[in-house]
């Protein structure tokens, strides 16, 4: 199945999809990707997964398109009560794998946490997730605390100089031209 890494897991981990329901008797399982172009999670491995607070690294036996969805088959992994077993693991790589971008090119992971200020100087929170909406992709920013308008969440769409205005990760800011009532 999976080797348990004890001085090797990943430097940067990070998660880029999930292993789902089994699928069939065999061992194979559904697998949900994170990356842009689905099937673009092959192109990064090892995978690692977290059981028991213990990292393992897992092999691929195969992976193919079924319906809409991926499958994959973990090698060691032969019958549907061993698939199980991974239901809901992450899959997780180490980050240093991803390409190298250019300058004012970032990773949705590149802005987790990063505050959000609108143009007038109003600190709107930080972003906890971003959602692929199909026109755009949209930052998940969690209000502060002490919110004038009482909101605790805001959905604020990524449109590159509509709205976001400057992302720099230097210092941690995206600024935003977004009415705070919002």
């Amino acid at each position: 199945m999976s080797k348990e890494v004890a001085a090797q897991p990943p430097v940067k981990p990070l998660v880029l999809g999930k292993m789902g329901a089994a699928y069939g008797i065999r061992g194979w399982l559904k697998v949900f990707s994170s990356t842009e172009a689905a099937e673009s999670i092959f192109d990064y491995q090892p995978w690692f997964i977290q059981r028991a607070g213990k990292w393992q690294q897992v092999e691929l036996e195969s992976w193919r398109h079924h319906n809409q969805d991926l499958i994959i088959k973990v090698k060691g992994i032969d019958d549907r009560d061993a698939a199980t077993q991974l239901t809901h693991c992450e899959i997780t790589v180490d980050s240093t794998q991803l390409p190298e971008l250019t300058d004012g090119d970032y990773y949705w992971k590149d802005l987790m946490g990063l505050q959000v200020v609108n143009v007038d100087g109003y600190e709107m929170g930080k972003v906890i997730d971003m959602m692929e909406t199909g026109s755009n992709d949209v930052l998940v920013v969690k209000a502060n605390l002490k919110d004038a308008f009482g909101v605790k969440e805001r959905l604020i769409p990524f449109l590159d100089e509509q709205v976001i205005k400057k992302v720099d990760l230097a210092t941690g800011v995206i600024e935003v031209d977004w009415d705070p009532g919002f």
